[in-house]
């Protein structure tokens, strides 16, 4: 199972164009000892080369030895509630759980925490979405952590400061910083004190992003706006000031609302990631790409690349693949002094592509450079690619090895968001430079708050190379100023869904008499799970089946013929840039019936007829990164 589970992990991350990044990046799995379940909430490294990791079931471990075959694991601290973040500084280990920061002090030398001192606290209502994360440091010595509003209803701030990022003085004095968090588990700092954080997709988030945070920004979820009128608030916004069902997108309100924070970087669901986590600036000496961050994504087990640049005044940047494969549900990472990355993991509960609950591996820079999209940047009347070796320039100069299209996301209360407005770009002209490491790809027509999708399929390297990643993700805030080049004008080509015969019937069909249907219902339960594991109905019956959705992510419910599931589960995730709109639904021969996409706390009751032909068939969730383990067997006696 484990290795269909990698499989899948390689399919979501990239298209497997040339040499694998696991020829240049390689994954080295840490020795967990049986008895300590080490499903890492946090990692930090000490001044002596140490790691600490602390757990979401309140543990703190000290690893020593990491390079060893087995390292050392010695715990340091318990007791706390689903600590969700380490940090260290001056001795002292921070570990951020649900309430508060904790402060783990070693009075007598032994690395043993001897005293747990809270340096702040918040409260906490007791639903189970109040996750915290952090602390993080700034230049100046202050800390920053995020707190996740509740899930009731779409997102609730019941009590103070949820929804929040708070900044934290040494002497633990909180300050709210910026709002409208939903679940950012993930945050960092670059090398210019700026702060960036990462959302999952949800209610108010069409799709994954990263956004460049200042004081006062409001970055999208309106739960938390219900604290402003308190007078630490570095804003006055309210509920009220948002329309929980406009037809805008988040950048067009944000010209309507000064403080709506649009996302530097948007990660397309589905394409990029399901949920993403941890960002860290990239040293020097961890491959061709310093600078740049990386980004890591939970569900789908795999790191992410981020570039960014400010146009304007404004960040805004292309996000890529960059290496899949790793054990479990990436939550947290760390560089160590030999620029090495530990990477800490977790899945219980939180369903992830790889297999294991937990686990604790290091990603390696092998020395070997890869031949890569190395960044997209943004440009009056286009785009420049440029490439970590020198490439064909008879090809980089053809039109056609390049494919560009634009998009976006609805800003709504509902989950999530399909592709709106997806146009295909014109390619003008391309000029390649003289290092041949750059093109200039001119195109007819640029739009502010669009997500470009920029594709290389033609390029290969001078020496015969192909490319390991030929496509990434440009999200433009913000156009160059400079002229532009004069081109005729051409036509954009709109590209939607793939219109098809409906096989979702939800009301009932024509002669069918309602007393003689068998009755299904199936729902969803927490973990990537259908509450039943075996439906059975005879052969040719009629059947009103209810499915219902009480998660807090969206689920379908798709009938298969036997021994399709993979397939479908394959051309579901293939349906790319449409998959939303087509409710990750396929045009398929193996689709026998299926439901639509349901947002949470939803329902929808479809009719069809049994198969005539008795056998096992499968039904599944076809939505991306579900279909691997949610699925069932529909027995047709």
């Amino acid at each position: 199972m484990k290795v269909s589970f990698f499989l899948i992990g390689v399919l979501l991350s990239m298209v497997s164009v040339g040499q694998s990044m696991s020829d240049f990046y390689k994954i080295e799995t840490l020795h967990i000892p049986e008895e300590i379940a080490l499903e890492v909430g946090g990692v930090a490294f000490n001044d002596q080369g140490q790691i600490g990791v602390c757990t979401r079931r309140g543990e703190v471990w000290l690893v020593s030895n990491p390079q060893s075959p087995k390292p050392d694991y010695k715990l340091i601290g318990h007791g706390l509630h689903e600590a969700l973040g380490l940090n260290y500084r001056n001795g002292i280990w921070y570990v951020t759980q649900r309430s508060e920061i904790t402060k783990l002090i070693d009075l007598d030398g032994d690395q043993v925490a001897d005293r747990y001192e809270q340096l702040a606290g918040w409260p906490l209502s007791g639903n189970y979405h109040e996750y915290s994360y952090g602390p993080e440091f700034l230049p100046n010595g202050d800390m920053i952590v995020t707190l996740n509003v509740a899930w009731h209803g779409g997102g609730r701030s019941f009590v103070k400061w949820r929804g929040w990022m708070l900044r934290i003085t040494p002497q633990g004095e909180i300050f709210p910083f910026a709002a409208g968090f939903r679940s950012p588990a993930g945050f960092g700092v670059n090398d210019q004190g700026d702060i960036f954080y990462a959302e999952n997709q949800g209610d108010w988030v069409g799709s994954g992003r990263v956004t460049h945070v200042e004081r006062g920004d409001f970055v999208g979820h309106t739960a938390s706006l219900k604290w402003t009128d308190d007078p630490k608030s570095p804003l006055r916004l309210k509920p009220e000031n948002i329309q929980p069902n406009s037809e805008l997108t988040l950048y067009q309100y944000a010209k309507l609302v000064p403080e709506i924070k649009p996302p530097s970087v948007w990660f397309p669901h589905g394409l990029m990631g399901v949920s993403t986590s941890d960002i860290k600036q990239i040293p020097d000496g961890f491959g061709p790409y310093t600078g740049q961050m990386l980004v890591g994504d939970q569900g789908h087990s795999k790191i992410m690349r981020m570039v960014q640049e400010k146009v304007n005044g404004v960040y805004q940047g292309a996000c890529f693949p960059f290496v899949n494969g790793f054990a479990s549900g990436i939550l947290r990472f760390r560089f160590d002094q030999h620029n090495d990355l530990y990477v800490g993991q977790t899945a219980r509960g939180w369903w992830a592509i790889g297999g294991e609950l937990f686990a604790l591996q290091r990603l390696k820079w092998t020395g070997k450079t890869p031949f890569d999209i190395k960044g997209i940047y943004a440009k009056p009347d286009g785009f420049e690619i440029e490439f970590t070796k020198p490439i064909d320039a008879q090809q980089a100069a053809d039109a056609s090895s390049y494919q560009i299209a634009d998009f976006t996301y609805k800003y709504h209360q509902t989950y999530g968001s399909p592709v709106i407005e997806h146009e295909k770009r014109s390619i003008n002209q391309v000029i390649v430079s003289e290092d041949a490491r750059k093109v200039r790809v001119y195109i007819d027509k640029l739009r502010r708050g669009f997500i470009y999708e920029v594709k290389t399929p033609g390029i290969t390297a001078a020496n015969g190379e192909k490319l390991v990643n030929d496509f990434g993700f440009y999200t433009l805030n913000e156009i160059p100023k400079g002229s532009k080049a004069v081109f005729a004008s051409r036509k954009s080509e709109s590209t939607t869904g793939t219109k098809r015969a409906s096989k979702r019937k939800t009301v009932l069909p024509e002669g069918w008499d309602a007393n003689e249907l068998v009755n299904l219902e199936i729902s969803t339960i927490p973990g990537l799970k259908f509450n039943k594991n075996l439906l059975t109905v005879k052969r040719g019956a009629k059947v009103r089946l209810t499915f219902v959705n009480p998660d807090d992510m969206l689920h379908n419910f798709v009938l298969v013929k036997p021994g399709t599931a993979d397939d479908v589960v394959q051309q579901a995730l293939n349906l790319g840039l449409n998959g939303q709109e087509m409710n990750y639904v396929p045009t398929s021969d193996a689709v026998l019936t299926h439901t639509n996409l349901l947002q949470p706390e939803s329902s929808e009751t479809i009719y069809f007829e049994a198969p005539g032909q008795p056998g096992n068939y499968t039904f599944v969730c076809t939505f991306p990164g579900h279909g691997p383990v949610m699925r069932g067997t529909f027995k047709v006696e």
